[in-house]
């Protein structure tokens, strides 16, 4: 019998989008690696820094973007009361990191909690509430439509060569004012504004997997400038890229 608290501590490699749910309250965490959450019409990546915690029952798509080390924790729904949201994508601090880390000695085939176990799983559970409390705003809406999700996909695949949103239209096989209604009507958003954050995700994902110096990730983003790239960071993440990568690297 599993316990009524565990950490799923395991390392998978880079793989494709697949559907899960389980029936427990469920902190998706990774201590190495980026993962990418989808799930009620948004998309979140999960860098080392962030976490989401997700209510029983609730349906998922991840996708593994890079070699990762999960250490994700699973609540019964009779140890933890449930989250207020059904989802929630939030900055870890670093109290929740070294809870999580913790965790980590006490596995699915762990048998019983000790009252010693049960208080850090409670205390993490209070941590989680609390952080929840205050999501992430960087969300991106799905695209619905087949000729929108493949203008998404060549904005992401193109992101860091500088696209025109004409180009863009052309390649997707529609006209720029279809295109243009199509981004406000299914996720309220511009194309500029998707290439924006589209550009300030890989620079997180980049943040998170690598060492690269924050010029280098800038350029490969599609900025060209450094001044550019951290102005729009800030403003989407209310952080510089450097304070950022330090956040999870305390």
């Amino acid at each position: 019998m599993q316990p009524d608290a565990y950490c799923f501590h395991k390392s998978f490699e880079p793989a494709d989008p697949s559907q899960f749910v389980v029936d427990r309250h469920y902190l998706l965490y990774a201590l190495e690696g980026t993962i990418r959450l989808e799930a009620d019409g948004h998309r979140w990546t999960l860098p080392p820094a962030r976490a989401a915690l997700i209510r029983a029952g609730h349906q998922i798509t991840i996708t593994v973007l890079s070699k990762l080390t999960s250490a994700s924790v699973l609540f019964s729904p009779d140890f933890m009361e449930p989250p207020r949201q059904v989802l929630a994508v939030f900055e870890m601090s670093p109290l929740a990191r070294e809870l999580v880390r913790e965790c980590r000695n006490w596995g699915p085939e762990s048998g019983p909690l000790s009252p010693f176990a049960e208080r850090i799983f409670g205390t993490l559970g209070d941590v989680m509430h609390q952080l929840a409390l205050t999501p992430t705003n960087s969300a991106l809406p799905s695209a619905k439509s087949p000729q929108l999700i493949k203008a998404v996909h060549l904005t992401e695949t193109m992101a860091h060569a500088d696209p025109t949103f004409e180009e863009v239209a052309i390649r997707s096989n529609q006209s720029p004012r279809a295109l243009a209604r199509r981004f406000s009507s299914e996720m309220g958003m511009t194309w500029r504004e998707v290439l924006r954050h589209v550009r300030i995700m890989k620079a997180v994902e980049e943040l998170a997997m690598t060492d690269a110096q924050i010029t280098e990730i800038a350029l490969s983003v599609g900025y060209s400038s450094l001044s550019g790239f951290n102005a729009a960071f800030r403003q989407h993440m209310q952080m510089t890229p450097t304070e950022y990568r330090a956040s999870f690297r305390c």
